[in-house]
């Protein structure tokens, strides 16, 4: 058991760390560093923008960059369970490469989706520069959606972790696929809650943040029947109350041998 408690703390730390240095770069793009930035930019004092005009003012280059960070800092913990499903099930010596098939195969369906989601960013500046109205849209779909059976459908599918081939052309495929179709019900389950910060006018970061939270939240549930509900942060939130809860007791309890461990 100390082994596996090991095994899932070196996984967790290193992806956690990744998302870390994922939302660093981002805060530093957002803070004027070229290339960087993950919202498309449009000329001062501007007030309509043609889409070609949009898209000679940020290169197809620097929106791909910017998406592969919010895919880095945001998606990242959302990986820790089926990467550690890899790490476990594959041989020492193809743990890393299986590792990286795995986020190879997932990367390139959020990629392909990240044209889809920029492609409506673009438009809806071109089309409503300044405006508020393609955030309050999308953000009125990304509710429904997030109440939705298929949501639900989509976030059960995601905890269907598939057995992986051990040796050779077998396992490389397996792994490959592995992540393309963790990534498709992924894109299914989030791609409302992603292309929602991407159409505000302000706020982007701490909606990142925010949405970020909500889908670390609904990894955590376990797989529910199909239903229309509010779906969120309620186990997350539980666990945050119980650790706070029992860190405030510990320390209640002056001279108690558990107080070592705070």
């Amino acid at each position: 058991m100390k082994a596996i408690d090991r095994e899932r703390r070196r996984v967790r730390n290193s992806v956690l760390l990744l998302s870390a240095l994922g939302w660093i770069v981002l805060l530093a793009g957002s803070f004027g560093a070229t290339g960087l930035s993950h919202c498309p930019t449009m000329g001062s004092g501007s007030h309509s923008a043609s889409f070609h005009a949009l898209l000679a003012m940020n290169p197809v280059s620097a929106l791909a960059t910017g998406w592969a960070l919010m895919l880095i800092a945001m998606m990242s913990p959302t990986l820790i369970a089926p990467v550690l499903h890899v790490y476990q099930r594959s041989f020492t010596q193809r743990r890393l490469w299986s590792i990286c098939l795995f986020v190879i195969g997932y990367a390139l369906v959020w990629m392909a989706a990240g044209a889809v989601l920029l492609t409506v960013q673009l438009i809806s500046i071109a089309l409503m520069p300044h405006s508020s109205w393609p955030a309050v849209v999308v953000g009125l779909i990304a509710l429904i959606w997030q109440c939705s059976p298929l949501k639900q459908l989509c976030l059960n599918r995601g905890h269907n972790h598939c057995e992986l081939a051990a040796f050779g052309v077998a396992a490389d495929i397996d792994a490959l696929r592995f992540g393309v179709m963790h990534g498709i019900w992924c894109v299914g389950a989030c791609w409302a809650l992603m292309l929602f910060p991407m159409l505000l006018i302000q706020g982007h970061m701490i909606s990142m943040v925010i949405v970020t939270i909500v889908m670390i939240g609904e990894r955590l549930e376990r797989p529910r029947a199909l239903s229309w509900r509010l779906r969120g942060t309620g186990k997350l939130m539980r666990i945050v109350i119980a650790q706070v809860r029992l860190r405030l007791g510990l320390r209640s309890v002056p001279g108690s041998k558990t107080n070592a461990w705070v």
